[in-house]
């Protein structure tokens, strides 16, 4: 069982990725694309399985994210990068939900795979788009030292942040296990592919029995 998320670090206010000191894992999501993938998936599967489905479990699919990458058991720190628009301020499909109180500054610890901290970052179209924005933060983790595996979950389905990324990382060190995260599979490139569904469908507690 994941532990309750607390809070150990301090607020991390800045857009400025730069100056941050990331770990050698690093999870970097769309955090609008997911909570949308998460509600269709709670419409579509609540008629099939006639039952309530309670909102995703931040935590639970973060170490099911981190499993996918690569993540094997052990003492690890990971890193999980929520970039948001700016008119969000709440997660309507996952628990804990609030960007500000709930998730930015935030850890949890899982028992097998060890510490996530947790940092959420608004963005403004006016000022840079969230695709860019994420296709940024994403070169400034593939480019760091010390970072060993990224895992990224775009919005695949509209925008070009998943032709901006594929593209960005081709220059990327083979060294560096990347693995981005979609609802179907889509032109690779220099990087894994992983079906996203299955790390929500978890962390939404949709067995695989109850779909059968």
């Amino acid at each position: 069982q994941v532990t309750k998320i607390i809070c150990i670090f301090a607020r991390m206010n800045s857009l400025n990725t730069n100056n941050i000191k990331w770990s050698e894992n690093v999870i970097i999501a769309d955090a609008d694309y997911i909570d949308k993938v998460a509600f269709d998936l709670i419409v579509n599967f609540e008629r099939i399985i006639n039952r309530r489905i309670q909102p995703a479990d931040m935590a639970q699919w973060a170490v099911c994210i981190a499993l996918d990458g690569g993540l094997r058991e052990g003492e690890h720190e990971t890193q999980l990068v929520l970039i948001h628009s700016q008119q969000s301020k709440a997660m309507q499909n996952f628990r804990p939900s609030d960007y500000e109180k709930d998730l930015n500054a935030q850890a949890f610890k899982d028992p097998r795979l060890g510490e996530f901290v947790i940092s959420s970052y608004p963005t403004e179209e006016k000022m840079v788009g969230k695709d860019d924005f994420l296709v940024d933060v994403a070169r400034t983790v593939c480019n760091a030292k010390e970072v060993k595996r990224v895992m990224i979950i775009p919005n695949s389905e509209e925008g070009d942040a998943y032709d901006q990324l594929r593209d960005m990382l081709r220059k990327v060190d083979d060294e560096k296990r990347v693995t981005l995260f979609a609802m179907q599979p889509l032109p690779g490139g220099n990087f894994r592919q992983e079906i996203l569904g299955y790390s929500l469908m978890n962390a939404l507690g949709i067995s695989a029995n109850e779909i059968k």
